[in-house]
């Protein structure tokens, strides 16, 4: 497909997709594109993905992935693209699959448990930041267990919930 084709398909499927979601969500959808445009040029390319993985903290991610992620747009990754993409993915999700989705990105391995000093770093240098107070509250809330270990598919049960999920 040329690129005049990509650009059309791509301005064509998103007429209407900013009316999908809140101003406040578009403006964090906004932050985290701006921050996945590592090279600032207002579209994400396969430099840009493995900057982000990197800056994640994986650093052998393999050329197919980045591919594989890249070809699910219907052309040049623009902020307009990126926010349809999304829509798609979040278009009749379960709360609690997305919640979970997010954190299994800090989990490759699929273990259901993140590192305590991790979450916290995480939660206080990147995007809507937490405040130690706030990093309290939830450590408070949802204690990690004596190996410092913060059970997040738990968690994301009780937040999409509101109950401890039976122990299998």
């Amino acid at each position: 497909m040329s690129p005049k084709k990509a650009k059309k398909r791509a301005e064509g499927a998103s007429s209407n997709v900013f009316s999908m979601f809140e101003q406040a969500q578009i403006q964090e959808f906004k932050e985290a594109f701006t921050i996945m445009d590592q090279n600032r040029d207002g579209f994400i390319d396969k430099n840009d993905l493995r900057d982000t993985f990197a800056a994640l903290g994986r650093l052998n991610v393999k050329q197919e992935e980045i591919d594989d992620m890249l070809k699910e747009a219907p052309g040049p990754i623009n902020f307009t693209v990126f926010l349809t993409m999304f829509g798609e993915k979040l278009k009749g999700a379960d709360p609690e699959e997305t919640i979970l989705n997010a954190f299994k990105v800090f989990d490759p391995e699929g273990t259901g448990i993140l590192k305590r000093e991790f979450v916290t770093e995480m939660l206080t240098t990147q995007a809507d930041r937490f405040t130690a107070e706030e990093m309290e509250q939830m450590f408070a809330a949802f204690p990690p267990d004596v190996a410092g270990n913060l059970d997040y598919k738990n968690l994301v049960h009780i937040i999409t919930h509101g109950e401890e999920k039976d122990q299998e």
